[in-house]
């Protein structure tokens, strides 16, 4: 049912093209049925955006400043890299996982080579940025004498492949039959994994 907005809510077009983009994909959403949840005319979308693709990065630009601070704080103080990777990863695992973020991996893995500049958006704008937080991490944890790392480029790949396969098998797999992700407890062994590799062993310092 639509709801009721104002036509200069620009929140109320990005909810709406999220369930669109959530239901159909991208190349099946229609900006007449996000103008329709909207609760607006797609005349009035157009006094937000100048077409479905710029609805897409706008969408994928809120989602990140909403979420990034919340999953690798810009100012950890003295918590323990190891901490900060733990944290990290639960916390990606649970929202990248989320119906409410259905659409992305959807389109990014499903569409993304129909889409190449969309998918190019969201690789500059979203993996780069995600990655150097991880790779800051790490880093972090080489500089305090918490981990053992020469190549921490390679190492946040592992760490963002884990979670790429969470959402694939929850968003993607999941619908088709495929097991339920527990998706707790995979972060906490995808964590396990990862940091058995990264903590420095107590015997290296006898």
């Amino acid at each position: 049912m639509a709801r009721p907005a104002h036509p200069t809510r620009r929140e109320d077009i990005l909810d709406a093209a999220r369930e669109e983009f959530n239901a159909r994909g991208f190349a099946g959403a229609r900006l007449d049925d996000i103008a329709r949840k909207a609760g607006i005319s797609k005349a009035a979308i157009y006094l937000q955006f100048e077409s479905k693709e710029a609805i897409f990065r706008a969408l994928v630009t809120e989602i990140l400043e909403k979420m990034l601070p919340q999953i690798a704080p810009s100012d950890p103080g003295e918590e323990s890299a190891e901490k900060l990777i733990r944290q990290f990863i639960a916390m990606a695992f649970a929202q990248f996982t989320s119906r409410e973020l259905a659409f992305l991996p959807r389109m990014i893995l499903g569409e993304g080579q129909n889409f190449p500049e969309l998918a190019r958006f969201y690789h500059d704008h979203a993996i780069l940025r995600v990655m150097a937080m991880i790779e800051a991490m790490i880093e972090r944890g080489v500089t305090r004498g918490e981990f053992v790392c020469a190549m921490p480029q390679h190492a946040c790949r592992s760490i963002v492949g884990g979670i790429v396969l969470a959402a694939l098998w929850r968003i993607v797999l999941e619908p088709v039959g495929a097991a339920v992700l527990d998706v707790d407890s995979a972060a906490q062994v995808h964590a396990d994994m990862l940091l058995g590799g990264l903590l420095v062993r107590k015997e290296a310092d006898q």
